[in-house]
């Protein structure tokens, strides 16, 4: 637990979170998702760039692993959605938003998808550009793994040597 630790210099793959409000509840360290629903995210050039819609779980290993984040449209009809990795993300307990550091331009120039067209979010390539394209290392990493290196974790084999790691 993190609790206290209001620094945002968290040690895990998860979103940081910064600031002094705390909320009744267990919040912020442990939240129920649908509590962050709707939660605005602001860019680092301070744009608001959408909203929440989901939360995206990594099921086999019990990790957050994407925050849909919904633009434009109007009454979810044409809403742009586009994923952006859990650990990209900084919760502003102060302003209630999400902060993101990427510039709102480079969010909008993201290709994003529509309601009725997800991407295989499983998908390790994907998930991989995803993270590279936030500047982060994908959640499935720890810290000292190197990016080409690490076997896939839904195959457990290694993009490198091809060979199967024995304990997946």
């Amino acid at each position: 637990m993190t609790t206290g630790d209001l620094t945002g210099s968290g040690t895990g793959q998860g979103a940081k979170i910064v600031g002094s409000g705390v909320g009744e509840g267990p919040g912020p360290d442990v939240m129920a998702a649908s509590t962050l629903d709707s939660t605005t995210v602001i860019t680092s050039d301070g744009e608001d760039v959408g909203k929440i819609k989901d939360i995206m779980l990594d099921v086999r290993s019990g990790r957050v692993a994407y925050a849909v984040l919904s633009s434009g449209g109007f009454l979810g009809m044409g809403d742009t959605l586009r994923a952006v990795p859990w650990n990209a993300l900084t919760l502003d307990t102060d302003q209630k938003v999400f902060r993101v550091d990427i510039s709102a331009d480079r969010i909008k120039s993201e290709p994003g998808f529509d309601k009725d067209h997800w991407p295989s979010m499983g998908d390790v390539s994907w998930g991989t550009s995803m993270h590279q394209y936030y500047n982060r290392q994908p959640y499935w990493l720890t810290a000292s793994e190197p990016l080409t290196e690490s076997a896939d974790p839904l195959t457990g084999t290694n993009p490198v040597t091809g060979s199967r790691d024995p304990l997946l």
